[in-house]
C-alpha cells in the first residue's frame, strides 16, 4: 500500500476497515455476496481505460466498493425476499443510497465519497433516484459505478433469475446509452468488452 494514499494514514489501512464494513452487508445479503467487490473491481479497471488520475482512480474504486452499503438499513423481509418486490417495498430498497451517503458522512476519510454513493442511481435523462439528477449533474464516479453495477447485476444469478448473457449485457449497455448510462463512459466500457469477459469469465 502506498502510505500517500489519501486512505492510509497513520498506520491505518482503511481499505481493510472498509473489506470489514462489506462484508458485514455480504452476510445480510446472501444474494449478492460478492457484488460490491465485483462492481468495485471492474470500476477500478473503467478508471484505468478512462485514464483517470491515481487520486480519482481510488476515490471511485472504494466508493464502488461501498456503494451499496446502505443495504444494511434496508429490513430483511425486503432485502432477502425471493422474487420482485411489490411497490411498497421498492420504496423501501430505493433508500439504500441516502443511507449509505448517510453512513460515510459520519467519516472524515469517507465523506468525500458520499455523494458517488448517493447517486450511483441516477440516470443521465433524468429517471433515476433520489434526486432525478440529469447529465452533467451526476458525479462522473457515480455514473462509472452505475454502469458497472448493472453490468455485475445482469451477469449474476438472482433469486428470481439466472445471468444473463455476456451478449445481452452488452447490447443494454449500447441500447441505454444516453439514458441509463453516460454515452463516454459506456462507449469505452463496449469498446473494450474483452476486459468486462476477462473479468467474468475468471471471476
Amino acid at each position: 500500500m502506498n502510505k500517500k494514499s489519501r486512505f492510509y494514514s497513520n498506520g491505518i489501512d482503511y481499505h481493510e476497515i472498509i473489506e470489514c464494513i462489506v462484508s458485514a452487508l455480504d452476510a445480510k445479503d446472501p444474494y449478492t455476496a460478492g457484488h460490491s467487490q465485483r462492481v468495485s473491481d471492474l470500476s477500478l479497471e473503467v478508471c484505468k481505460l478512462l485514464a483517470l488520475d491515481d487520486q480519482e482512480t481510488e476515490k471511485i474504486h472504494i466508493a464502488a466498493h461501498l456503494h451499496d452499503i446502505g443495504k444494511v438499513g434496508i429490513p430483511d423481509r425486503v432485502l432477502n425476499k425471493e422474487g420482485k418486490l411489490t411497490a411498497e417495498e421498492w420504496q423501501y430498497m430505493k433508500k439504500h443510497p441516502q443511507i449509505g451517503a448517510e453512513i460515510l458522512s459520519k467519516s472524515h476519510h469517507l465523506n468525500e465519497l458520499k455523494d458517488m454513493v448517493l447517486y450511483h442511481h441516477e440516470r443521465v435523462d433524468g429517471s433515476g433516484y433520489p434526486r432525478g439528477l440529469r447529465g452533467m449533474e451526476i458525479p462522473f464516479g457515480a455514473k462509472i459505478i452505475a454502469i458497472c453495477d448493472s453490468i455485475d447485476a445482469m451477469l449474476s444469478n438472482r433469486s428470481y433469475r439466472k445471468a444473463h448473457t455476456f451478449q445481452h449485457c452488452y447490447d443494454e449497455i449500447k441500447n441505454n446509452l444516453g439514458t441509463m448510462y453516460d454515452v463516454e463512459i459506456g462507449e469505452v466500457v463496449l469498446g473494450h468488452w474483452e476486459v468486462v469477459l476477462f473479468h467474468y469469465k475468471t471471476k
